[in-house]
């Protein structure tokens, strides 16, 4: 049988009984493919500024669910790489993956982690638990390792409906580190380089029993005061139409607040910091 026969075929490892994880498929049998190969040799970094970078994204639970949010400004060094960038996704129904750091990077992380989760869902013929889905986001950043070492670090922030748990508990939000670390974060968490802002502004914000709409009105708030002190960070821009990406899942799943709906909360919060530029008081 010549070469030319085989064209358009699968292999003999695409029939073969095998792993659940389709991240260990693709190191098996086409590792190629997978974006944690080391770009550079061994010593070498990335020269500061020579990649685009993302910060910085947010979340927090609310009355009915999780609430989950990032600006849309990407830098490179003191450059303003991109206005509009997405870093807010859905994972599955029930999951939602936002990133900072590099990237080209962090955008092929999330597409292998979304394609991981449904992989084992049709191999094992159920969806992963909410905690067995953070320690796989874990081993995909435990294996970027190398890159993060020379410079091109990726730290996701992972969102979930947790529909085994109580109805106490459903909303779960899991923080990492570079070397994959997974810490459950209670009530809310930020990542990225403007998060100690943002942390600081749902520290005087945040309520357990918020509405959908005050826990969007309070994620932008924290956007708004991480933008204030962080040039990494995006506020709304109004002339272009540019908001932040707010992102709520729930028993229903995954909803991405409409553009519209983001606007007018947006003005909302703007119009608000024209009479209080250093925001809301703490919540009583």
């Amino acid at each position: 049988m010549t070469g030319s026969e085989h064209v358009g075929r699968l292999g003999e490892e695409f029939f073969t009984p095998g792993t659940s994880s389709f991240t260990e498929f693709l190191a098996a049998h086409r590792p190629a493919l997978l974006p944690t190969r080391p770009p550079f040799p061994d010593g070498v970094r990335a020269a500061p500024g020579r990649f685009p970078h993302g910060t910085t994204v947010l979340a927090l639970t609310y009355r009915d669910g999780v609430l989950i949010a990032g600006d849309r400004r990407a830098t490179m060094g003191n450059l303003i790489a991109q206005r509009d960038l997405e870093k807010v996704h859905p994972a599955d129904d029930h999951t939602a993956v936002a990133f900072a750091g590099t990237v080209g990077l962090a955008l092929d992380m999330v597409k292998l982690y979304q394609v991981e989760l449904t992989h084992f869902e049709k191999v094992e013929g159920a969806p992963m638990t909410l905690r067995a889905k953070a320690t796989r986001l874990a081993g995909m950043i435990r294996q970027n390792l190398g890159q993060a070492m020379q410079g091109l670090a990726v730290v996701p922030l992972l969102a979930g409906y947790d529909v085994t748990a109580s109805a106490a508990v459903r909303g779960r939000i899991f923080g990492f580190d570079v070397a994959g670390g997974t810490y459950e974060k209670a009530s809310f968490h930020a990542e990225g380089s403007g998060s100690p802002y943002a942390r600081g502004a749902l520290k005087k914000l945040y309520r357990p029993d918020m509405t959908r709409r005050e826990a969007a009105l309070a994620a932008l708030q924290a956007l708004w005061d991480a933008a204030d002190d962080d040039s990494a960070t995006g506020g709304p821009d109004l002339n272009r139409r540019i908001f932040p990406i707010v992102s709520v899942i729930t028993e229903d799943g995954f909803e991405r607040l409409s553009e519209r709906e983001t606007e007018q909360l947006s003005r909302e919060m703007v119009e608000q910091r024209s009479s209080r530029p250093d925001g809301p008081n703490a919540t009583p």
